[in-house]
């Protein structure tokens, strides 16, 4: 990795020093003449007569909710910026979710600002980094500079492509620091625009707009629906993967599986939408097993729990439980088949004007029926479920909002999500589990170690649901059937 130049002081603390210091010559190896040379002889790259993004029509329609929701104040969303990984390397960076929801756009450092306008509503604006600076030489001796990093677009392109007016983002902080009126703004992302905004913005205003910008993604339109099945089909395809290589994962470990998955997610999107659980035998035990640095073995169970994330960043969540050597045994096949009869129930109780909690309590009726009926638990079903006995071995909720976010709607009410009704457009995880922990001592011996987890991502429609990850079988016979023709 190239090793960019770095000033002899390490004192600069803002762009206009540093900007200073090459002018004055204080990075090494870098004459007048060097400095003059760069300046010249590049090609006019603009980009002209961009078509719009596919869902700038969508964005517009969100973002004229949100003005309506807030008449007469200024909204702030911004993008967020780098976070250092270690010393001078940072994270991939994932532009903050309601950014996205509301631009369609994924620049770092970007801000979206709605500016109450007087004849009523609002008038959106988007700050971003414009192209690098060549005459000042910022292009190739910063290390954001395009030579190092790569072209942005211009702030003419950018307009054309999300349809909203840009400028030069730099220069907001100190416009929101003379800002007079209310404001909101979305936390956590940028500290900076937090700082320009201290003593404009209380915790509680910005919660609220930090709740509705949650909400409003409950109900996904045409084009997310779009994307979560696109999402769903990459992710098919990245489990066929990693059934086609399971004997080379035996030979390596949980890791293999997890870079199988992750290469199909890069391929056909932006990323994982989440850290990919690969977890072997009694590792499918612990519900967020990310180590993934475990053996994989024959005879065991492999819980996959992954979903590829779009480059529009709406990501599917899927998990199957594998047998690794292509067959389950008599005791796997029994408890497998009980959550596949959970999750059918759960399935079925997802459909519009249905409580949300319906499709958890009828996955657990099930999962209580059948740990009394092995034994494990005393009944009758109705004691154990009142009780919650069950969920020693259940453990979880049966499911989750899914979109944007793994956890989508996370900061919604809840009375506009665990105790709402479902309606057309919502999109959700069923996930039922059984989880035998390898020290439980409550159970038989042979149970010890197993867990099993089957995962799908149902859309509500108008008069009921589909199954989004359907190309995934679900049923034993079929996952073996399934396995045999991949490795076949």
């Amino acid at each position: 990795m190239a090793e960019e130049l770095t000033p002899e002081t390490p004192e600069e603390t803002t762009e206009e020093q540093a900007i200073k210091q090459r002018k004055n010559g204080l990075y090494p190896g870098v004459s007048d003449e060097l400095a003059e040379n760069m300046k010249s002889g590049w090609a006019d790259t603009e980009l002209r007569d961009l078509a719009p993004i596919a869902q700038a029509d969508k964005t517009a329609a969100r973002r004229a909710a949100l003005s309506a929701r807030f008449p007469g104040e200024r909204l702030v969303i911004p993008a967020g910026n780098l976070k250092t990984r270690s010393n001078d390397t940072e994270y991939a960076f994932r532009a903050s979710t309601e950014y996205a929801y509301l631009t369609g756009d994924q620049t770092q450092d970007g801000v979206l600002v709605l500016e109450p306008a007087r004849a009523g509503g609002h008038e959106a604006t988007i700050y971003l980094l414009p192209r690098s600076d060549r005459e000042n030489g910022e292009f190739w001796l910063d290390g954001q500079g395009e030579l190092w990093v790569g072209r942005r677009h211009s702030l003419t392109e950018a307009e054309q492509l999300l349809g909203v007016p840009a400028k030069d983002v730099r220069e907001l902080a100190a416009q929101l620091k003379e800002a007079t009126g209310p404001v909101r703004a979305v936390r956590g992302h940028d500290a900076g625009i937090e700082a320009a905004l201290t003593d404009k913005v209380t915790a509680e205003r910005d919660e609220e707009l930090r709740v509705y910008l949650s909400e409003a993604r409950l109900i996904k339109d045409d084009f997310e629906v779009a994307e979560l099945r696109k999402a769903c089909e990459a992710t098919a395809r990245g489990f066929e993967d990693v059934v086609k290589v399971l004997d080379k994962a035996e030979a390596t470990s949980e890791r293999y599986i997890e870079g199988t998955f992750f290469l199909r997610a890069r391929v056909e999107g932006n990323d994982i939408g989440y850290g990919s659980i690969c977890a072997a035998g009694p590792h499918a035990t612990t519900l967020h097993w990310v180590r993934n640095d475990g053996d994989v073995r024959s005879g065991d169970l492999l819980l996959l729990d992954a979903g590829v994330e779009t480059n529009e960043l709406y990501t599917a969540d899927i998990t199957r439980t594998l047998p690794i050597n292509g067959r389950y045994t008599e005791l796997q096949r029994k408890i497998y088949d009980a959550v596949y009869e959970a999750q059918e129930a759960g399935i079925a109780a997802v459909k519009p004007g249905a409580a949300y909690r319906d499709f958890h309590d009828a996955a657990q009726r099930v999962l209580a029926e059948k740990l009394v009926e092995w034994g494990l638990v005393e009944g009758p079903v109705e004691r154990v479920l009142e009780l919650g006995l069950q969920r020693r071995w259940t453990l979880h909720g049966t499911g989750h909002m899914l979109g944007m976010d793994v956890h989508d709607c996370a900061a919604a009410r809840t009375e506009a999500y665990v105790d709402t009704t479902l309606a057309p457009g919502m999109c959700l995880t069923v996930e039922p589990g059984l989880y035998f922990q390898a020290d439980d001592l409550t159970v038989p011996e042979e149970y010890r170690g197993i867990g099993v987890r089957i995962e799908d991502d149902i859309l509500v429609t108008e008069d009921g649901n589909v199954n989004l990850s359907d190309a995934l079988p679900r049923r034993s016979e079929e996952v073996e059937a399934w396995m045999a023709g991949l490795k076949g």
